[in-house]
């Protein structure tokens, strides 16, 4: 144990078989974290901006790795830390990598305890925008859809049981720790989950590529007051069933003989066109 400074106390890792660095080890085996998360109730926060975004969001810290350039930047962090408790190890960049088993592009991770959901009903009460992730299975392009219900003032999001964690690891780089600040559940079961979200008073949308889909344009000229937008899964788009369930289907009108745009490209732009009248 060493001390970085007054009344901060950090520990340098001395042994990769240490127990106490054990929600860090092998993190690039996703089988293995989707075994152990549900138990242990941790998700890994990466990079300093990340890490503080979590802590805002009021998630706790189960400890703290980090290069030791980084003790500087994070002082604060570790200074709260050491006042709870909660150990702080330090280690050369290579020795962490070894660890973790990933090149570590931020030089700091967080372990951090995994926070209760809430229920679809109370996370929906208030919402006028409202996102469901259907089936949505690549942790980039759930990152890049978060960040963008972040920028373009989505109230909640909705994952399927088949979708990405918003939690893992990239999914949350990418997002730039935005995903922090956008309330989201689970919703289950899916697609009858369209049914429970009209109920509520919802106008359920899925982008879509049908002949009788409307257009993007028309929509947006009068958005619905109360709107879930559903974004299908790669490659397939959304389901059938989730598209006869759904109170309309709407395209994005395209040119220069391109038939669809990614996912996350897609969601941002139908978000913004459909954005609250308030909002614009």
């Amino acid at each position: 144990m060493q001390r970085g400074g007054r009344n901060v106390v950090i520990e340098e890792i001395r042994a990769l078989d240490d127990p106490r660095l054990s929600d860090y080890v092998a993190l690039t085996d996703v089988a293995l974290r989707r075994r152990i998360e549900p138990e242990r109730g941790l998700y890994i926060a990466e990079s300093a901006k990340v890490i503080r975004r979590a802590l805002a969001a009021g998630h706790r810290p189960r400890s703290l790795l980090m290069a030791r350039r980084w003790l500087a930047d994070l002082a604060d962090v570790v200074a709260e830390a050491n006042a709870q408790g909660i150990p702080v190890f330090v280690g050369e960049h290579a020795v962490i990598e070894e660890l973790t088993g990933f090149h570590l592009h931020r030089g700091a991770l967080a372990a951090m305890q995994r926070p209760s959901l809430p229920g679809v009903e109370e996370l929906v009460r208030h919402a006028r925008r409202v996102v469901v992730l259907e089936d949505i299975v690549d942790h980039t392009n759930v990152g890049a859809i978060l960040r963008s219900c972040a920028a373009l003032g989505v109230d909640a999001v909705l994952v399927t049981p088949r979708s990405a964690d918003p939690l893992y690891r990239r999914a949350i780089r990418v997002s730039m720790g935005t995903v922090f600040q956008v309330p989201w559940t689970r919703i289950d079961p899916w697609p009858g989950g369209v049914r429970r979200l009209q109920e509520l008073g919802f106008t359920v949308a899925g982008l879509g590529l049908t002949p009788e889909a409307a257009s993007l344009d028309e929509v947006a000229g009068m958005p619905p007051t109360r709107l879930a937008l559903v974004l299908g899964t790669e490659g397939d788009g959304l389901s059938r069933r989730t598209m006869a369930y759904a109170d309309l289907t709407i395209r994005i009108p395209m040119s220069g003989g391109v038939d669809s745009l990614n996912v996350a490209a897609a969601g941002a732009v139908a978000l913004w066109a459909l954005r609250p009248a308030g909002t614009r």
